[in-house]
């Protein structure tokens, strides 16, 4: 099905009769605001969109088809949000373990819908709570969790056969999964019951965030261990979720989110077929992650681009049959980098902005970020704002009432094929350097985010781009917020813990299991998840854990970029 050609002549014709006449008379009383208006990648916005800009090869079953088939564009599922809502998630953790496990009970009764982990930076980097390196970041950031008695606590009532859990961990996902599992196990829940999500996204701490612990290669067997454990033994948990938040967050633009977080998916898929598992054994679970920035329109573009383009390359260039390893399926979370310390309740208006861009885009699950985010970790009353935002738009804005309500409109379609045809450009000159680890290792993708974001605060300083309350309509009212602050004394409660936890525990077992650990890492072929679940089934510590992969593998040190 395409466009009549005489028809979209006939309509190129009328509309430089109207750009003559009537918008003509029109600037001459009112010019517009910008001699030009401009994409963030740079490509120039059309005053107006019409059929002909699609162009006469435009196809619609080839281009968009029906939700829930390929290529995907319009959705993943057939009935989308008339089926159910997306997961309705907030991000949240931060303290001990008891005081993250009041706030998940919070929101649960409050009507979330799923659990999303935060862990404190020493968690993430892999020391326990009595390391030098974690001294001041105990708790900070999210939750410290040192061992398995430290996640016991944290999902202590939370029935882990009832709850969706994500957990944002990448360098430590093995340790913080494997004691997921164990939990779980206590509960009496088998793995296959198990549903949620572990980040394990490595490449992506290498581009934008900094969170990595061991050099590219071995990190990348650790995630497609786990990518390949779970395909194996939890059915229903997504192994990985490809990030494209944070490299958003470090300054890239839509395209460039789009294009990097793919080709980091292409990496795994690659990764993972190498080691001998056929595509359609993992690659249904594997989830993606967004970020919902502040141009809407643009946005919903850049959900539905991004899916189709990853239908197209699981199923051209993998040559995936099972319809499930073409879906990219997605969690978003909006844009932190857009919340600002001044006028911080106008952050409410733009969370909305881009959660509603989200849905509109089709996303699967959704965190708000509260107002007083660029200021300190969230209240519960600024959590529950956010958290309303989801419910408003989900019961009250009827936006929900049918699937992909904007597809046709001509400038969101032409925005989807410039967003999909400008990442393919990227990923298929990625491939030429010889994929995504290569670039990052040549310093390519930090340099283009770089660059972007260059760009994009040059335009903030220069006027060019308004922030309100920033660089624009600013008061001098002084600011009024509750600002969260956590208990300084965390960091004694924790290693009052691990020294009780090391003088109660079998040190034996423990070492014989670290050994085990020890002796599969210097291999090349075993997957280590199973000798890190034993372990932290006899009480190692996640600093433990770690520190023998340390051993094995050395750390990693960034080179400069210039």
């Amino acid at each position: 099905m395409t466009f009549d050609k005489e028809k979209l002549a006939k309509i190129r014709e009328e509309e430089k009769r109207w750009e003559e006449t009537t918008v003509e008379k029109f600037l001459q009383k009112a010019p517009e605001r910008k001699e030009k208006f401009m994409t963030d990648d740079g490509f120039e916005i059309k005053r107006l969109y019409t059929p002909a800009d699609l162009g006469e090869d435009w196809d619609y079953l080839e281009k968009l088809g029906f939700p829930g088939e390929y290529p995907f564009t319009r959705g993943v599922y057939a009935t989308m949000y008339r089926g159910r809502f997306w997961t309705m998630r907030q991000y949240a953790g931060y303290a001990t373990a008891e005081e993250s496990n009041k706030r998940y009970k919070y929101l649960l009764e409050q009507g979330q819908t799923g659990l999303s982990v935060a862990f404190d930076l020493p968690t993430q980097l892999g020391y326990d709570s009595d390391h030098p390196m974690a001294e001041g970041e105990v708790g900070k950031v999210g939750v410290a969790i040192d061992s398995l008695w430290d996640m016991r606590i944290l999902f202590d009532g939370i029935p882990l056969d009832k709850v969706s859990t994500s957990m944002t961990i990448n360098s430590t996902a093995a340790n913080l999964l494997a004691m997921y599992i164990l939990v779980a196990e206590e509960q009496g829940v088998p793995q296959e019951k198990l549903r949620g999500t572990v980040q394990n996204d490595i490449l992506k701490e290498y581009i934008a965030r900094g969170t990595y612990i061991f050099p590219p290669q071995p990190s990348m067997r650790l995630t497609t261990d786990i990518i390949m454990y779970c395909a194996e033994n939890i059915p229903k948990w997504n192994s990985i979720s490809i990030s494209g938040y944070h490299i958003r967050e470090a300054g890239a633009n839509a395209v460039q989110e789009v294009a990097f977080t793919l080709a980091d998916g292409i990496e795994y898929v690659k990764a993972v077929i190498e080691r001998g598992m056929d595509v359609d054994k993992f690659a249904g679970r594997l989830s993606f992650f967004f970020n919902a920035h502040n141009n809407f329109l643009e946005e919903i573009a850049k959900f539905r681009a991004a899916r189709r383009l990853w239908a197209y390359i699981m199923k051209e260039w993998f040559n995936a049959k099972n319809p499930r390893s073409m879906m990219l399926r997605f969690h978003t979370q909006t844009a932190g980098s857009t919340l600002t310390a001044q006028q911080p309740e106008n952050n409410i208006i733009r969370v909305a902005i881009q959660a509603l861009a989200a849905v509109l885009g089709g996303t699967q699950s959704l965190h708000t970020n509260s107002y007083d985010e660029a200021l300190s970790l969230p209240t519960e009353k600024s959590v529950r704002i956010a958290l309303r935002t989801q419910q408003i738009i989900a019961y009250e804005s009827g936006v929900v009432d049918t699937v992909d309500p904007l597809g046709g409109a001509y400038y969101i379609e032409w925005l989807t094929d410039h967003i999909y045809e400008e990442a393919l450009k990227y990923i298929e000159k990625i491939q030429k350097m010889g994929g995504m680890m290569r670039a990052i290792e040549r310093g390519y993708i930090q340099k283009e985010i770089a660059d972007a974001a260059y760009k994009y605060q040059k335009e903030i300083e220069e006027g060019k781009r308004i922030i309100v309350g920033v660089n624009k309509f600013q008061t001098d009212e002084p600011l009024e917020v509750e600002i969260l602050k956590v208990d300084p004394s965390i960091r004694e409660k924790q290693i009052e813990r691990l020294k009780k936890l090391r003088s109660e525990r079998d040190s034996k077992k423990v070492e014989e299991a670290l050994d085990k650990l020890r002796n599969a890492a210097e291999t090349d072929d075993e997957n280590l998840m199973p000798y890190i679940i034993e372990a932290h089934r006899h009480l190692a510590t996640l600093g433990e854990v770690t520190d023998v992969l340390r051993e094995v593998w050395g750390e990693y040190r960034a080179p400069l970029i210039f």
